[in-house]
């Protein structure tokens, strides 16, 4: 299990995570979601001992990451598959990890088959991978020391669908076989199909977290207009919060027949209005995170 507490980090005139708290749970999925520079990989590296926290703590059950005895048999890490030696083959990067590990070299055999690189892409230097394969070796040399968590940062970046569909049932087995699995990606389609919960971190903070299941049917009504900044100006003149993401839709907690009165009182077309539930991981996404997207925000 994973668990943040009150997390913390500030630099020179900037906090990069401000009092984030959360758990990862045993046998299940936590989907980690935030846009770029939200706060995601800050508070990841934490995580695994890579940057002190200002305040607050990151635990593996109950113990940080530096205080692990042999953290490799506690928690695989990926957080950069091109943070790798270049010039070592990928066998030899495995059979280090494996050494430092104390692990038997009948290991590494068993994880290169696991991860799918063959023999011969085993003894090439890692300069000459591609990104999935520096994915594939990165994943072997996560689940080396068989841990009981895995925290991974855009896993299935560089991958094809075929591998994007391997990763997505490893991971699935892994959480399935009693394993904690966090894991950040901007592939939200894949985190929608495999997470049992989801953490939503916007500007350094917690907006939304739960299963995906509460998340997703507490989303409200989503509505459409070819006028969408009227419209949430209409919703505010009549004291309904809205918010407008960065796809154009406009998102409240309000019921679909407020909302369509609103509009029509206030002349504005709707192209589309229905409850939000079942619009999918996007949609939520995005109206969670407008504020803080780089494209399409709300002036």
């Amino acid at each position: 299990m994973i668990t943040v507490e009150s997390l913390t980090r500030r630099y020179a005139g900037f906090t990069a995570v401000d009092n984030v708290s959360f758990t990862a749970r045993p046998g299940r999925v936590t989907g980690f979601l935030g846009p770029n520079g939200a706060g995601k990989s800050t508070t990841m590296r934490v995580m695994v001992g890579l940057t002190a926290p200002t305040s607050g703590s990151a635990t593996i059950h109950g113990v940080r990451f530096a205080d692990l005895p042999n953290p490799g048999l506690e928690v695989g890490v990926l957080l950069d598959a091109s943070a790798q030696h270049a010039g070592r083959t990928g066998r030899e990067i495995l059979s280090v990890a494996a050494d430092t590990m104390g692990l038997p070299r009948t290991r590494i055999d068993e994880m290169l088959e696991l991860v799918s690189l063959t023999p011969n892409e085993a003894r090439r230097r890692v300069r000459n991978y591609s990104l999935g394969m520096r994915q594939r070796l990165g994943i072997a040399t996560a689940l080396l020391g068989d841990p009981r968590v895995l925290i991974l940062d855009e896993p299935a970046n560089g991958l094809d669908p075929a591998g994007i569909r391997w990763m997505r049932d490893l991971l699935r087995g892994y959480a399935d076989r009693g394993g904690t699995v966090l894991l950040s990606s901007h592939l939200l389609h894949e985190i929608e199909v495999i997470a049992d919960d989801l953490v939503v971190i916007g500007n350094g903070r917690i907006v939304a977290s739960g299963t995906k299941e509460e998340l997703l049917a507490a989303a409200g009504t989503l509505a459409r207009s070819t006028a969408p900044r009227d419209l949430a100006h209409a919703l505010e003149q009549a004291g309904i919060a809205s918010v407008l993401a960065g796809d154009g839709s406009v998102r409240t907690d309000a019921d679909p027949a407020r909302v369509g009165a609103v509009a029509l009182a206030a002349g504005v077309a709707l192209t589309e209005l229905r409850s939000a539930e079942g619009a999918g991981l996007e949609d939520m996404f995005l109206s969670l995170t407008a504020d803080t997207q780089r494209e399409g925000v709300a002036a």
